[in-house]
């Protein structure tokens, strides 16, 4: 192994980026066609389905700290956090699979099932997904390099969100409406992509060793004395307050807008499934124009405009009317330009976050500081899973059954999915600009902590 450098090769970026494929395989996939699946596929009602995702997404966020404490304290010849992705992978991959089978059960039976197969599909998501996104802390000190590999791993997060939302779409559109087949083939395809990059992670950066010069984690506080410093860090609050609200409206849109495409403009399967190449394209295109232009006016900035298209293509989605389907890609291309900035910006605050919290303490705990990032991230999918769901039920929204593949919603089911998709998610992303204001770390200041880091280090080895 070699110690890790400001400067990292670009076999080792892209190897690691690549271990984003398989969460945003599922996160895509799951985003965008789960609740549709459960409510006309499975045949629940929209409140057991927000039950489902609420409970498991919540006991998942709590579970989050937790990991990222073990991976901060695992020993083993491998590093803290690579073992997590040789062992994960494979049950990672089967739990997938298992959410998009339909058990010959009643709605009691089925409502358990999944249930139990979300809890373990997102226990295997977490054991993957956390020392993954803690290794950026890991590879590299360098403030741009970090915007730049975090790019790269966007990248590949989009790519194969697009090419899994469209082309999952079009499996699903060989069948009839209703019909599972699509769904779970595709599920058998798509578990292939989703365990084999964890490899191509392990192996690929086995010879860069962490950045670190602080103690060992087991010297450092308990879990619950680092749970009180992490909440007494500023700039961690602020930049996870960024990621709740900035997914929250993702997570609003994602779970809407296939029946807000069907069931409002009018939409069939492929046509949806082109509706997201084009949103993950334009989100793609953006992700590299905002990576360099960030190197120019900084990350908080970039956030501001990017976000503004976003709230933009949001408000003007409440005001489409049904068969405007030319429109609704317009706006899909412009809400592109603001999703980028909620992949990129966050995860590319967090790992000065950690320095921070080192130049303070002395202490590397990137597991536990990344684990309360994706515990707000987690939650924020349980109260949009939740919230959307209860919502629709509310407003009488009615399912698809055999007899019945494409009912007609009444008004107050439409302007519910208009709502959700719209003012709603707009509402939260606003609130994002204030999170973003408050966070403290600019180029400068990380420059500043670098340096005094760097000054540690050179001490410590005299």
């Amino acid at each position: 192994m070699t110690t890790a450098t400001a400067k990292l090769k670009l076999t080792t970026k892209l190897a690691y980026g690549s271990g984003d494929l398989g969460a945003a395989i599922a996160t895509s996939i799951n985003g965008f066609y789960v609740l549709n699946f459960l409510l006309n596929v499975a045949g629940l009602q929209p409140l057991l389905v927000g039950i489902i995702y609420a409970v498991a997404k919540i006991v998942d966020a709590v579970a989050d700290p937790v990991v990222g404490y073990l991976t901060d304290h695992t020993v083993s010849r491998f590093g803290r956090r690579r073992p997590w992705l040789l062992f994960a992978a494979v049950p990672f991959g089967l739990a997938f699979i298992m959410q998009w089978l339909v058990p010959p059960l009643g709605e009691i039976g089925k409502f358990v099932y999944y249930l139990v197969v979300a809890l373990l599909f997102d226990a295997a998501f977490n054991s993957v997904n956390m020392p993954y996104a803690a290794m950026t802390a890991e590879l590299t000190p360098d403030y741009d390099e970090r915007t730049s590999l975090t790019s790269i791993r966007m990248i590949f997060s989009i790519v194969g969100g697009v090419l899994a939302a469209f082309f999952n779409g079009q499996i699903i559109n060989l069948f009839p409406p209703g019909d599972s087949r699509g769904y779970t083939i595709g599920a058998f395809i798509w578990a292939v992509f989703i365990i084999v990059p964890c490899f191509i992670v392990f192996f690929g950066t086995a010879r860069v060793a962490p950045v670190t010069t602080a103690k060992p984690a087991s010297e450092g506080p308990s879990f619950f004395e680092g749970l009180g410093i992490a909440f007494k860090n500023r700039a961690l609050v602020c930049v996870t307050l960024v990621y709740l609200f900035s997914w929250l409206a993702i997570m609003f849109v994602q779970t809407t807008l296939q029946l807000y495409t069907k069931d409002w403009i009018g939409m069939n399967v492929s046509q949806f499934s082109f509706l997201l190449l084009t949103i993950q394209t334009s989100t793609f295109i953006w992700v590299l124009i905002w990576a360099k232009v960030s190197e120019r006016i900084g990350k908080k900035n970039i956030y501001y405009l990017g976000a503004a298209f976003f709230v933009v293509a949001l408000v003007s989605m409440f005001f489409l009317r049904p068969g405007q389907t030319a429109l609704i890609f317009g706006l899909g291309a412009v809400a592109g330009i603001g999703v980028s900035v909620g992949y990129l910006v966050p995860w590319s605050m967090i790992p000065d976050v950690v320095e921070m919290d080192e130049l303070e303490t002395g202490q590397r705990r990137e597991g536990v500081f990344y684990g309360f990032f994706v515990f707000f991230q987690k939650f924020g999918l349980a109260l949009a899973l939740l919230a959307s769901s209860s919502v629709l039920q509310l407003a009488g929204y009615v399912n698809a059954t055999t007899a019945n593949p494409t009912p007609v919603q009444p008004a107050s089911a439409l302007l519910a999915l208009r709502t959700i998709i719209g003012p709603a998610s707009a509402a939260f992303l606003l609130l994002s600009y204030v999170a973003v204001y408050l966070y403290p770390i600019t180029r400068e200041k990380h420059d500043a902590m670098r340096a005094e880091l760097d000054k540690r280090a050179k001490e410590k080895k005299a």
